[in-house]
Protein backbone atom coordinates (compact mmCIF):
# COMPACT_ATOMS: atom_id res chain seq x y z
CA UNK A 1 0.00 0.00 0.00
CA UNK A 2 1.68 3.35 -0.73
CA UNK A 3 2.52 5.74 1.74
CA UNK A 4 -0.32 8.35 3.50
CA UNK A 5 0.84 11.58 2.24
CA UNK A 6 1.12 14.49 5.16
CA UNK A 7 0.30 18.07 5.18
CA UNK A 8 1.04 19.99 7.94
CA UNK A 9 -0.95 23.54 8.52
CA UNK A 10 0.18 25.87 10.49
CA UNK A 11 -0.17 29.66 10.96
CA UNK A 12 -0.57 32.24 14.11
CA UNK A 13 -3.49 32.73 15.51
CA UNK A 14 -6.15 34.38 13.40
CA UNK A 15 -3.93 33.95 10.40
CA UNK A 16 -7.19 32.16 8.61
CA UNK A 17 -6.36 28.08 8.66
CA UNK A 18 -9.58 27.17 8.93
CA UNK A 19 -10.79 28.78 6.79
CA UNK A 20 -8.22 27.67 4.46
CA UNK A 21 -8.67 24.60 5.55
CA UNK A 22 -12.34 24.48 4.68
CA UNK A 23 -12.00 25.66 1.37
CA UNK A 24 -9.78 22.71 0.62
CA UNK A 25 -12.06 20.34 2.37
CA UNK A 26 -15.14 21.94 0.35
CA UNK A 27 -14.04 22.01 -3.40
CA UNK A 28 -14.39 19.00 -5.46
CA UNK A 29 -11.59 17.34 -5.64
CA UNK A 30 -12.64 13.53 -5.09
CA UNK A 31 -10.20 13.34 -2.49
CA UNK A 32 -10.78 12.09 0.90
CA UNK A 33 -9.16 13.74 3.26
CA UNK A 34 -8.23 12.94 7.44
CA UNK A 35 -8.06 15.99 9.91
CA UNK A 36 -5.98 16.03 12.85
CA UNK A 37 -6.99 19.08 14.97
CA UNK A 38 -5.79 20.86 17.56
CA UNK A 39 -6.85 23.69 19.57
CA UNK A 40 -6.14 24.57 23.13
CA UNK A 41 -9.20 23.98 25.74
CA UNK A 42 -11.91 21.29 25.74
CA UNK A 43 -14.27 22.76 23.40
CA UNK A 44 -13.19 22.86 19.52
CA UNK A 45 -15.40 25.08 17.75
CA UNK A 46 -13.30 24.45 14.62
CA UNK A 47 -14.57 20.82 14.11
CA UNK A 48 -17.75 21.62 14.30
CA UNK A 49 -16.98 24.50 11.52
CA UNK A 50 -15.50 21.72 9.69
CA UNK A 51 -17.70 18.49 10.21
CA UNK A 52 -21.07 20.34 9.83
CA UNK A 53 -20.51 20.65 5.54
CA UNK A 54 -18.12 17.93 5.17
CA UNK A 55 -17.38 14.31 4.97
CA UNK A 56 -13.86 14.00 5.88
CA UNK A 57 -12.43 12.40 9.01
CA UNK A 58 -11.86 14.76 12.06
CA UNK A 59 -10.01 13.64 14.82
CA UNK A 60 -9.74 16.37 17.49
CA UNK A 61 -6.61 16.31 20.03
CA UNK A 62 -8.20 18.73 22.65
CA UNK A 63 -5.22 18.96 24.68
CA UNK A 64 -3.54 22.22 24.44
CA UNK A 65 -0.15 22.67 21.51
CA UNK A 66 1.16 19.53 19.44
CA UNK A 67 4.65 19.59 20.73
CA UNK A 68 7.41 17.74 22.36
CA UNK A 69 4.83 16.99 25.19
CA UNK A 70 2.20 15.57 23.06
CA UNK A 71 4.16 14.50 20.29
CA UNK A 72 3.45 10.66 21.38
CA UNK A 73 -0.42 11.85 21.31
CA UNK A 74 0.23 12.51 17.76
CA UNK A 75 1.84 9.50 17.22
CA UNK A 76 -0.77 7.26 18.38
CA UNK A 77 -3.19 8.74 16.52
CA UNK A 78 -1.30 8.65 13.29
CA UNK A 79 -1.16 5.03 14.00
CA UNK A 80 -4.44 4.68 14.86
CA UNK A 81 -5.64 5.73 11.80
CA UNK A 82 -3.35 3.83 9.41
CA UNK A 83 -4.44 0.83 11.44
CA UNK A 84 -8.09 1.42 10.84
CA UNK A 85 -7.56 2.52 6.95
CA UNK A 86 -5.56 -0.45 6.59
CA UNK A 87 -8.41 -3.03 7.95
CA UNK A 88 -10.93 -1.06 5.66
CA UNK A 89 -13.22 1.33 8.65
CA UNK A 90 -11.99 4.46 7.20
CA UNK A 91 -11.55 5.47 3.71
CA UNK A 92 -9.08 8.66 3.51
CA UNK A 93 -6.41 9.42 0.80
CA UNK A 94 -4.06 11.88 2.82
CA UNK A 95 -4.42 13.49 6.40
CA UNK A 96 -4.00 17.35 7.23
CA UNK A 97 -2.54 18.16 10.55
CA UNK A 98 -4.20 21.71 11.79
CA UNK A 99 -2.03 22.98 14.69
CA UNK A 100 -3.03 25.21 17.39
CA UNK A 101 -1.78 29.00 16.53
CA UNK A 102 0.88 28.78 19.53
CA UNK A 103 2.83 25.46 17.82
CA UNK A 104 6.07 25.22 16.96
CA UNK A 105 6.01 22.83 13.66
CA UNK A 106 9.91 21.72 14.57
CA UNK A 107 8.12 18.29 16.84
CA UNK A 108 5.35 17.34 14.83
CA UNK A 109 7.22 17.18 11.54
CA UNK A 110 10.10 15.21 13.49
CA UNK A 111 7.43 12.71 14.38
CA UNK A 112 7.29 11.50 11.13
CA UNK A 113 10.65 10.23 10.63
CA UNK A 114 11.93 9.56 14.09
CA UNK A 115 9.15 6.77 14.92
CA UNK A 116 9.51 3.89 12.12
CA UNK A 117 6.06 2.73 12.21
CA UNK A 118 4.83 6.59 11.04
CA UNK A 119 7.34 6.49 8.51
CA UNK A 120 6.50 3.14 7.33
CA UNK A 121 2.59 4.22 6.79
CA UNK A 122 3.12 8.52 6.18
CA UNK A 123 4.89 10.77 3.68
CA UNK A 124 5.29 14.17 5.19
CA UNK A 125 4.74 16.27 1.95
CA UNK A 126 5.47 20.06 3.24
CA UNK A 127 4.54 22.30 5.55
CA UNK A 128 1.69 25.03 4.97
CA UNK A 129 2.02 28.66 6.74
CA UNK A 130 -0.63 30.94 7.04
CA UNK A 131 0.64 34.70 7.85
CA UNK A 132 -1.71 37.35 8.87
CA UNK A 133 -0.07 40.55 7.12
CA UNK A 134 -2.47 42.85 9.07
CA UNK A 135 -0.81 41.95 12.32
CA UNK A 136 2.38 40.05 11.45
CA UNK A 137 4.98 42.52 11.81
CA UNK A 138 3.94 42.47 15.73
CA UNK A 139 3.59 38.91 16.31
CA UNK A 140 6.97 38.35 14.32
CA UNK A 141 8.45 40.77 16.37
CA UNK A 142 6.79 39.50 19.65
CA UNK A 143 6.58 35.82 19.47
CA UNK A 144 9.07 32.83 18.36
CA UNK A 145 6.07 30.38 17.57
CA UNK A 146 5.52 32.71 14.63
CA UNK A 147 9.00 33.53 13.33
CA UNK A 148 9.56 29.47 13.69
CA UNK A 149 6.34 28.97 11.93
CA UNK A 150 7.76 31.08 8.59
CA UNK A 151 11.13 29.57 8.86
CA UNK A 152 9.38 26.30 8.72
CA UNK A 153 7.53 26.73 5.54
CA UNK A 154 7.52 25.11 2.35
CA UNK A 155 5.00 27.57 1.30
CA UNK A 156 3.60 30.57 3.24
CA UNK A 157 0.43 31.85 2.35
CA UNK A 158 -0.45 35.89 3.03
CA UNK A 159 -4.07 36.39 4.73
CA UNK A 160 -5.76 39.55 4.83
CA UNK A 161 -3.51 41.69 2.35
CA UNK A 162 -6.64 43.27 1.67
CA UNK A 163 -6.56 45.35 4.94
CA UNK A 164 -3.15 46.50 4.48
CA UNK A 165 -1.60 48.90 2.35
CA UNK A 166 0.60 47.98 -0.69
CA UNK A 167 3.52 49.11 0.73
CA UNK A 168 3.02 47.09 3.97
CA UNK A 169 2.40 44.54 2.04
CA UNK A 170 5.99 44.18 0.16
CA UNK A 171 7.65 45.64 3.35
CA UNK A 172 6.42 42.08 5.12
CA UNK A 173 6.82 39.93 2.09
CA UNK A 174 10.56 41.00 2.14
CA UNK A 175 11.25 40.25 5.77
CA UNK A 176 9.63 36.95 5.35
CA UNK A 177 12.23 36.03 2.23
CA UNK A 178 15.10 37.23 4.68
CA UNK A 179 13.88 34.39 7.56
CA UNK A 180 12.95 31.94 4.72
CA UNK A 181 13.84 32.48 0.86
CA UNK A 182 13.37 28.62 0.23
CA UNK A 183 9.71 29.29 0.41
CA UNK A 184 7.29 30.63 -2.05
CA UNK A 185 5.28 33.55 -0.79
CA UNK A 186 1.44 34.19 -2.28
CA UNK A 187 -1.55 36.27 -0.66
CA UNK A 188 -4.82 33.86 -0.49
CA UNK A 189 -8.33 35.77 -0.17
CA UNK A 190 -10.30 33.89 2.54
CA UNK A 191 -8.67 30.50 1.95
CA UNK A 192 -9.09 31.13 -2.15
CA UNK A 193 -6.14 28.79 -2.87
CA UNK A 194 -5.81 26.61 -5.61
CA UNK A 195 -4.87 22.56 -4.41
CA UNK A 196 -1.68 22.28 -6.35
CA UNK A 197 -0.71 24.97 -4.34
CA UNK A 198 -1.81 23.28 -1.34
CA UNK A 199 -1.33 19.44 -1.73
CA UNK A 200 2.02 17.00 -2.86
CA UNK A 201 4.35 19.73 -2.90
CA UNK A 202 7.35 17.74 -2.14
CA UNK A 203 8.73 19.90 0.38
CA UNK A 204 9.96 16.94 2.44
CA UNK A 205 12.69 15.05 0.20
CA UNK A 206 14.17 12.42 2.55
CA UNK A 207 12.98 9.70 0.60
CA UNK A 208 14.91 8.68 -1.73
CA UNK A 209 12.58 7.67 -4.23
CA UNK A 210 11.16 11.22 -4.72
CA UNK A 211 12.25 13.86 -7.14
CA UNK A 212 14.71 16.42 -6.62
CA UNK A 213 13.44 19.59 -7.48
CA UNK A 214 16.69 21.48 -8.20
CA UNK A 215 15.45 24.75 -8.60
CA UNK A 216 14.69 25.06 -4.75
CA UNK A 217 16.73 27.61 -4.48
CA UNK A 218 14.55 30.11 -6.81
CA UNK A 219 13.47 31.94 -4.56
CA UNK A 220 16.75 33.23 -3.60
CA UNK A 221 18.39 34.42 -6.90
CA UNK A 222 14.72 34.83 -9.03
CA UNK A 223 11.63 35.97 -6.93
CA UNK A 224 12.95 39.44 -6.89
CA UNK A 225 14.41 40.13 -10.94
CA UNK A 226 10.71 41.74 -11.86
CA UNK A 227 11.52 44.55 -9.05
CA UNK A 228 14.93 45.44 -10.06
CA UNK A 229 16.83 43.47 -7.76
CA UNK A 230 18.93 40.25 -8.06
CA UNK A 231 21.56 39.93 -5.05
CA UNK A 232 20.61 37.56 -2.09
CA UNK A 233 18.16 38.88 0.43
CA UNK A 234 20.48 37.56 3.22
CA UNK A 235 21.75 39.80 6.21
CA UNK A 236 23.77 42.01 3.46
CA UNK A 237 20.72 43.65 1.80
CA UNK A 238 20.30 47.43 2.55
CA UNK A 239 17.35 48.73 1.09
CA UNK A 240 16.76 51.20 2.81
CA UNK A 241 12.81 50.75 3.38
CA UNK A 242 13.83 47.77 5.69
CA UNK A 243 17.36 48.16 6.08
CA UNK A 244 17.77 46.71 9.42
CA UNK A 245 14.05 47.21 10.82
CA UNK A 246 13.90 43.96 12.31
CA UNK A 247 16.19 41.87 13.80
CA UNK A 248 14.88 38.58 13.56
CA UNK A 249 16.37 35.54 15.67
CA UNK A 250 14.35 33.19 12.62
CA UNK A 251 17.32 33.82 9.82
CA UNK A 252 18.20 32.50 6.33
CA UNK A 253 22.06 32.62 4.70
CA UNK A 254 23.38 30.88 1.17
CA UNK A 255 26.79 29.22 0.62
CA UNK A 256 27.17 29.04 -2.57
CA UNK A 257 30.74 27.14 -3.80
CA UNK A 258 32.33 25.91 -7.05
CA UNK A 259 34.79 24.05 -6.34
CA UNK A 260 33.45 20.42 -5.43
CA UNK A 261 33.34 19.20 -1.64
CA UNK A 262 35.25 16.73 0.18
CA UNK A 263 32.67 14.06 0.97
CA UNK A 264 34.25 13.06 4.32
CA UNK A 265 34.78 16.60 5.54
CA UNK A 266 31.45 17.55 4.35
CA UNK A 267 29.56 14.99 6.89
CA UNK A 268 32.06 14.80 9.94
CA UNK A 269 31.37 19.47 9.55
CA UNK A 270 27.78 19.01 9.15
CA UNK A 271 27.16 15.92 11.74
CA UNK A 272 29.51 18.44 14.34
CA UNK A 273 26.92 21.27 13.31
CA UNK A 274 23.53 19.66 13.28
CA UNK A 275 24.94 17.84 17.21
CA UNK A 276 25.79 21.47 18.54
CA UNK A 277 23.02 23.52 16.59
CA UNK A 278 20.78 20.69 15.85
CA UNK A 279 17.45 22.56 17.89
CA UNK A 280 18.06 25.92 16.28
CA UNK A 281 18.40 24.86 12.69
CA UNK A 282 14.70 24.73 11.13
CA UNK A 283 15.45 23.62 8.08
CA UNK A 284 18.68 23.32 5.63
CA UNK A 285 18.81 21.74 1.94
CA UNK A 286 21.59 21.62 -0.97
CA UNK A 287 22.09 20.52 -4.04
CA UNK A 288 25.67 19.68 -3.92
CA UNK A 289 28.80 18.76 -6.22
CA UNK A 290 30.59 15.82 -4.24
CA UNK A 291 33.76 14.92 -5.15
CA UNK A 292 34.19 11.16 -6.90
CA UNK A 293 30.15 11.74 -7.78
CA UNK A 294 29.10 12.42 -11.48
CA UNK A 295 25.41 13.70 -10.42
CA UNK A 296 23.85 16.28 -8.33
CA UNK A 297 24.35 15.21 -4.31
CA UNK A 298 20.93 16.44 -2.67
CA UNK A 299 20.67 16.66 1.51
CA UNK A 300 18.34 18.58 3.67
CA UNK A 301 17.27 18.47 7.25
CA UNK A 302 15.00 19.48 9.77
CA UNK A 303 16.68 20.09 13.46
CA UNK A 304 19.15 17.02 14.11
CA UNK A 305 17.17 14.71 11.45
CA UNK A 306 19.89 15.03 8.33
CA UNK A 307 19.52 12.84 4.99
CA UNK A 308 21.34 13.04 1.28
CA UNK A 309 20.99 11.41 -1.54
CA UNK A 310 22.70 11.07 -5.01
CA UNK A 311 20.08 13.76 -7.27
CA UNK A 312 19.89 13.93 -11.14
CA UNK A 313 22.97 14.27 -13.44
CA UNK A 314 24.31 17.87 -14.38
CA UNK A 315 22.84 19.35 -17.34
CA UNK A 316 25.10 19.30 -20.12
CA UNK A 317 26.61 22.83 -20.01
CA UNK A 318 25.14 23.39 -16.55
CA UNK A 319 27.23 25.27 -14.16
CA UNK A 320 28.66 22.85 -11.28
CA UNK A 321 27.69 24.98 -8.44
CA UNK A 322 26.80 23.91 -5.02
CA UNK A 323 24.23 26.08 -3.20
CA UNK A 324 23.15 25.32 0.52
CA UNK A 325 20.51 27.20 2.53
CA UNK A 326 20.21 27.22 6.16
CA UNK A 327 17.21 28.63 8.02
CA UNK A 328 17.70 28.73 11.44
CA UNK A 329 17.47 30.70 15.03
CA UNK A 330 20.46 33.00 15.54
CA UNK A 331 22.98 30.66 13.25
CA UNK A 332 26.35 31.74 13.37
CA UNK A 333 26.61 32.33 9.62
CA UNK A 334 30.61 33.12 10.03
CA UNK A 335 31.28 29.43 11.71
CA UNK A 336 29.19 27.50 8.90
CA UNK A 337 30.95 29.71 6.18
CA UNK A 338 34.57 28.71 7.34
CA UNK A 339 33.95 25.59 7.97
CA UNK A 340 31.86 24.84 4.68
CA UNK A 341 34.93 25.90 3.18
CA UNK A 342 37.10 24.36 4.47
CA UNK A 343 35.15 21.31 3.22
CA UNK A 344 35.91 22.18 -0.37
CA UNK A 345 38.58 20.23 -2.60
Amino acid sequence: MSLIPATILTGFLGSGKTTLLKRVLSEAHGQKIAVIENEFGEENIDSDILVSDTKEQIVQMSNGCICCTIREDLRATLTDLAERRRKGELEFDRIVIETTGLADPGPVAQTFFMDDEIAESYLLDSILTLVDVKHAQQQLDDRQEARRQVGFADQIFLSKTDLVAPGDTEALVQRLKRMNPRAPLKAVHFGEVALSEVFDLRGFNLNAKLEIDPDFLKADDDHDHDRGHDHEHGEHCDHPSHHHAHDDDVKSFVFRAERPFNPAKLEEFLGTMVNIYGPRMLRYKGVLQVQGFDRKVIFQGVHQLMGSDVGPAWAEGEARTSKMVFIGIDLPKDIFDQGLAQCLM
